[in-house]
C-alpha cells in the first residue's frame, strides 16, 4: 500500500551509499507522491509475481579493517551495499511482519520489543547485580557468543513458524 512505501521511505536515513543501481534515497523522495506510486506499483508486482527482479537481489560486499594492516578475514568487518529500493521492500515487509507477530514477542525480549533495547537490558542486569550484593546473594551470568549468527540460522524453521502464525 502507499502508506506502506511512504512509511519506510520517511525511515530511510539520508546520505547512504547507493547500492548497484545508483538510486539514492533522496532521488526517492524527490519524485514525491510519483515514486511512492511507482514504487508502489513495483513491490505489488513482486508481490503477486513472487519473483524480485535480478537487479534488486544484486548487492556489493565490502570488507571494512578493524585495525589497519588487517589481513585476517576476522579483523574485518563486512558491509552490503544493496538498492535503496530492495531495503524500502525489506522495510515494508519487516512492518508487516512486526504487526503480526508483535504479540509474540515478550516484553523482556530486550533489543525486539520497541523501547526495549540491550541499553534496558544492560541496566536490569546492573540493578539485580547490585540488589544480589546489598542481600548477600550469588548471581550466575551465562554470556552466548553469537558470532556469525546470521551464517547459522535455520531459514525452514523460521519460515515454518511464520506459517503457524499466520504470515504468508
Amino acid at each position: 500500500m502507499k502508506d506502506e512505501v511512504r512509511a519506510a521511505i520517511r525511515k530511510m536515513k539520508s546520505g547512504k551509499a547507493t547500492g548497484p543501481d545508483s538510486i539514492a534515497v533522496e532521488q526517492i523522495e524527490a519524485l514525491e507522491e510519483f515514486g511512492i506510486t511507482i514504487i508502489t506499483d513495483l513491490l505489488n508486482e513482486i508481490y503477486d509475481t513472487g519473483q524480485i527482479p535480478t537487479d534488486m537481489l544484486k548487492s556489493i560486499f565490502i570488507a571494512i579493517p578493524k585495525k589497519a594492516g588487517a589481513t585476517e578475514s576476522e579483523l574485518h568487518r563486512t558491509i552490503s551495499l544493496m538498492s535503496h529500493v530492495t531495503k524500502i521492500l525489506l522495510r515494508v515487509v519487516m512492518m508487516r511482519v512486526r504487526n503480526k507477530i508483535g504479540q509474540e514477542i515478550a516484553e523482556k525480549q530486550c533489543g525486539f520489543v520497541e523501547r526495549k533495547g540491550t541499553t534496558n537490558a544492560i541496566y536490569m542486569l546492573r540493578a539485580l547485580i547490585e540488589r544480589a550484593l546489598e542481600v548477600q546473594k550469588d548471581v550466575y551470568l551465562c554470556f552466548i557468543d553469537y558470532t556469525k549468527a546470521f551464517d547459522r540460522v535455520r531459514h525452514t524453521e523460521i519460515l515454518k513458524q511464520l506459517k503457524q502464525l499466520n504470515v504468508d
